[in-house]
């Protein structure tokens, strides 16, 4: 895959995920001028993961199917009629139809992420997908800091009329640039792929990689939904586009976990992964110091984004290695983890503050943090202990019935990589 093409989904996954979180910096602002009260603008963020968890159990199985690319075109094509939507919206029912539909396809994401991971040799596969997903991060955070600065300009709504623009041109630009893809078995039904998802959910080692990203991102996105309303309040009273700036240190640490790819090729996986997640759950301690201290914010949101990304991507890759027959499907059955986790994150954060402050909403966060490090540790004892057996783990008997595919490669316990 060359660099361009690795640099256009990058940015696919980028502008799609800042469609669900660009509501992140300007909270206040939108939920007055719609009419939400303080302690439910949380819902305005968590409305869209919903969209998001429906269509990752309804569009991502398309890819198993379909061509991907034209896939990933029409995903962002209806993407930014939701934006549209948002944007023109005089009523908060109406921004929340708008944010609905637009978080659905934004799954686009998944959508691209499985085209990375078909179109890459086994060789690169960590790397390609470490740069891809970067996207989704650079999204997630680099969206808070043009919001802001678009917010203090042109209002709120300018953000959402900004994302559509360039979620058409992206979706001409995939058309334009990337190659269809070559299947090498015939692709299953649309109903097949669907109803053996169910199956996913009952395997030790797809739902220890499940719990852990609902924790992680639960624990995301009590930072990232809740940080606004602290700096917009005494003694701090920043602007929109000051919180947005917050983004950078994000964004800082995100990209310091891009080796997190390369690393997974290696085999290193599951040592990255349970690193990471003690040092999220440390991040919250800095983080925490919010009213006496931005510096000490600042070192924590790097931190925390550092330990995201790094889990992120390694349990993309081990997933993904574990199951190539059926990318989408997995990749879309994973996900759902990330957005329920999401949603709580962002549903619970703001309650949490108006009741208790910011040291409420940073416990609620530590305390995602650490229930997601306990499932990685007893996730993979049980591993050890040999409480799964190799079927369970690999998924054989399920893959196996999914369109006749092949069976998937077996994972070899110590190093995360596909046995030979």
């Amino acid at each position: 895959m060359t660099t361009w093409r690795r640099l256009l989904l990058a940015m696919v996954c980028g502008v799609a995920v800042a469609s669900i979180y660009a509501a992140q910096p300007v909270l206040e602002s939108m939920g007055r001028d719609l009419g939400v009260p303080a302690e439910l603008t949380g819902w305005i963020v968590a409305t869209s993961q919903f969209g998001y968890l429906a269509g990752l159990l309804l569009l991502v199985p398309l890819g198993d199917v379909v061509d991907r690319r034209r896939l990933i075109a029409a995903h962002l094509a209806v993407t930014a009629a939701g934006l549209i939507l948002t944007a023109s919206a005089s009523s908060a029912w109406q921004a929340f139809v708008g944010l609905t539909a637009a978080g659905a396809f934004a799954v686009v994401v998944q959508t691209t992420v499985a085209y990375t991971a078909s179109a890459s040799p086994p060789e690169e596969r960590g790397r390609n997908i470490g740069v891809v997903t970067s996207g989704v991060v650079i999204g997630i955070l680099g969206a808070r800091i043009v919001t802001g600065a678009l917010a203090d300009v042109w209002g709120w709504r300018s953000v959402y009329i900004v994302l559509a623009v360039l979620s058409f041109g992206l979706a001409a630009l995939v058309l334009a640039i990337l190659p269809p893809e070559t299947r090498t078995s015939p692709s299953a039904g649309y109903q097949q792929v669907v109803g053996s998802l169910g199956g996913l959910f009952g395997q030790g080692t797809f739902l220890t990689h499940g719990l852990v990203a609902f924790f992680l991102f639960a624990s995301f996105g009590a930072l990232w939904s809740g940080l606004s309303l602290p700096l917009a309040d005494a003694p701090w009273q920043l602007s929109e586009s000051q919180i947005g700036l917050f983004g950078v240190a994000g964004l800082a640490g995100a990209l310091g976990a891009a080796r997190a790819g390369r690393w997974a090729d290696a085999g290193r996986a599951t040592p990255v992964s349970g690193l990471a997640l003690a040092l999220l759950v440390l991040s919250w301690v800095a983080i925490a110091q919010l009213p006496r201290s931005l510096g000490l914010l600042i070192v924590g949101i790097v931190l925390l984004d550092f330990a995201v990304q790094a889990v992120h991507v390694s349990n993309q890759h081990v997933l993904t290695a574990m199951h190539p027959d059926r990318v989408s499907s997995v990749i879309g059955g994973y996900m759902a983890f990330y957005s329920l986790g999401s949603a709580l994150g962002a549903a619970t954060t703001t309650a949490v503050f108006t009741a208790h402050g910011w040291m409420g909403s940073s416990l609620l966060g530590a305390g995602f943090a650490t229930c997601a490090l306990v499932v990685s540790v007893v996730g993979r004892h049980a591993h050890h202990l040999g409480l799964r057996s190799p079927a369970e783990d690999v998924g054989g008997a399920v893959g196996g019935a999914v369109g006749g595919a092949s069976a998937p490669l077996l994972s070899d316990p110590a190093t995360d990589r596909p046995a030979s």
